[in-house]
């Protein structure tokens, strides 16, 4: 699940670089806030991300819930 969400957050953070015009697919995924909390922070205790990437990703997916 932790790879999962590197793989989410590594995809948002191309979604900016355009299509050239090319189909695009979105695909809508239904987790809750917590529960994304949780597989971030089991990804950092695991080691699988840095300090630096699980504080960056905290703060974006608790921008994305704030609305």
């Amino acid at each position: 699940m932790s790879r999962l969400i590197i793989i989410a957050l590594m995809v948002l953070s191309l979604t900016a670089c355009g299509g050239g015009g090319a189909d695009v697919q979105t695909t809508t995924h239904n987790t809750t806030m917590g529960q994304e909390l949780m597989d971030l922070n089991e990804s950092y205790k695991q080691g699988i991300i840095t300090e630096k990437e699980y504080k960056n990703a905290k703060k974006a997916i608790m921008e994305r819930y704030e609305n």
